[in-house]
């Protein structure tokens, strides 16, 4: 596997959270200054086109407080490579994005980069930042038609918001998702976090700043999105 890291690991900027764990399903993408790093898995075989995997995705996606290569996108690269998959992973997601900064950035990277997969894990900061939520799914419905006319298989990766912000809001928001996958035919991981923020050990998982999950916690978010991946690169 050959790892290149565009820009160093950030600093933190984001305020504490004094909220019990399960407020990370929101604050999850609660973090500040942009690093994008990019992992290949394998190297494209010369007599076939080789599937390529962008990530467009924020703090969890960036290994945000991690050792690089402790991600889940980093071990999803791995996982390929251990099965001799010639499948690339570019990592393109920046800490503290938002759906608008994706959605910005989307169009050069699908012109530079033509993926095969394009994978979405945007959002929690939109809802963070109280930003409304029709502007969060029309740039998720944005970004996904743009992947998809560049032709490009989309994988949505749902986020969820803890039961504080109200119950109407936490369904509607949990629905965006679904309903840009539902109109589009895309696909889509529910709750991305599952098994990480939902359930009673929720605390260990976590770094210190409850916000960021630790390096151990990477594997299940690899596994959420793993079956569903799979499906698409066949």
């Amino acid at each position: 596997m050959i790892t290149l890291n565009q820009n160093p690991k950030p600093t933190p900027v984001a305020s504490p959270l004094t909220r019990r764990c399960f407020g990370v399903l929101l604050a999850l993408a609660c973090l500040a200054g942009p690093g994008a790093s990019w992992t290949h898995a394998t190297q494209p075989s010369p007599s076939q086109p080789s599937p390529l995997i962008l990530v467009v995705g924020d703090s969890l996606s960036a290994e945000y407080g991690l050792q690089r290569g402790q991600g889940w996108v980093a071990l999803l690269a791995e996982r390929l490579q251990g099965q001799k998959s010639s499948a690339t992973v570019i990592n393109a997601s920046i800490s503290g994005d938002t759906t608008s900064g994706g959605r910005s950035r989307l169009g050069p990277l699908l012109q530079q980069h033509k993926p095969t997969v394009v994978i979405i894990e945007l959002g929690g900061n939109d809802a963070l930042r109280g930003l409304p939520m029709a502007m969060t799914r029309d740039n998720l419905q944005a970004m996904t038609r743009a992947a998809q006319s560049a032709g490009a298989r989309v994988l949505l990766l749902g986020m969820q918001v803890p039961p504080n912000y109200g119950q109407a809001y936490a369904k509607e928001f949990a629905a965006a998702f679904s309903q840009v996958a539902h109109d589009n035919q895309a696909a889509l991981v529910p709750f991305f976090l599952k098994g990480v923020a939902d359930g009673a050990e929720a605390s260990k998982l976590f770094q210190p700043d409850r916000i960021h999950p630790l390096a151990q916690a990477h594997p299940t978010l690899l596994n959420n999105v793993w079956p569903v991946l799979q499906k698409l690169l066949r």
